[in-house]
C-alpha cells in the first residue's frame, strides 16, 4: 500500500508543479514500466495492480484539470460506483505500456470512462469505471461540476455499450445472498 500512495503523492506534486494542465474531456495517455513491485509470482503485471493504474491516471486527470479545485477544495470526494476489467494478453514484467483514460461521457450523478491498456499497438486489457462525486452522504450533480470545470459540452451521452457493462449491478448486490 505504501507503492500506492508514494506514487499518488509523486502524481499529485508532478501535476501541481511540472506537468501542463489539461482539459476534463480530452483523452490522457501515460506511459509506464511494469516493475518488479507490479508483478505476481510468474512474472506478469498482477490482475490488482491495473486497477492502481486506473486510479493513477483518474488522479492525474483530476490533480491537472480544474476537477481538483472544484470538488477536493470544496469538501467533495470521488468515490467508484463500480468498476469492470477485460484482460486479453499479459503484461510482463520491464515492459513497457501505455495506458489511455477516455471519458465516455456523464448523467446527473455518474461519468464514465475507459482506460485502455496497450502494449506495442495491441489492446492489452480495458478497464471501464462509473464514478461520482460525493459530499456528506449526497452524490453531487456531475454536470455542474463539469461546468463548473470549464466544459462547455452540456452533455455527452453515455453509449448504449458503456451503460450495458453496468446494467445489473445493483440488482446482483441486493438479491447476492452470501453464508455466514
Amino acid at each position: 500500500m505504501l507503492y500506492y500512495w508514494l506514487n499518488l503523492l509523486n502524481i499529485f506534486i508532478c501535476s501541481r508543479l511540472f506537468w501542463k494542465k489539461v482539459d476534463l474531456t480530452s483523452n490522457l495517455t501515460r506511459k509506464r514500466r511494469v516493475s518488479i513491485l507490479d508483478c505476481d509470482t510468474f512474472r506478469y503485471m498482477s490482475n490488482a495492480k491495473y486497477a492502481y493504474y486506473m486510479d493513477f491516471i483518474r488522479f492525474e486527470k483530476m490533480f491537472r484539470s480544474k476537477l481538483f479545485e472544484n470538488t477536493v477544495k470544496k469538501g467533495m470526494y470521488a468515490v467508484l460506483g463500480s468498476q469492470k476489467i477485460i484482460y486479453k494478453k499479459p503484461l510482463k514484467m520491464w515492459s513497457t505500456f501505455k495506458i489511455t483514460l477516455i471519458l465516455e461521457g456523464w448523467d446527473d450523478k455518474w461519468v464514465y470512462h475507459s482506460q485502455v491498456f496497450e502494449q506495442e499497438d495491441q489492446v492489452c486489457a480495458i478497464g471501464y469505471t462509473k464514478a461520482a462525486f460525493w459530499r456528506g452522504k449526497k452524490a453531487q450533480d456531475i454536470r455542474m461540476i463539469i461546468k463548473k470545470c470549464g466544459v462547455t459540452k452540456s452533455e455527452m451521452d453515455i453509449p448504449k455499450r458503456i451503460l450495458d457493462i453496468f446494467k445489473g449491478d445493483y440488482d446482483l448486490l441486493k438479491n447476492t445472498v452470501h453464508p455466514l
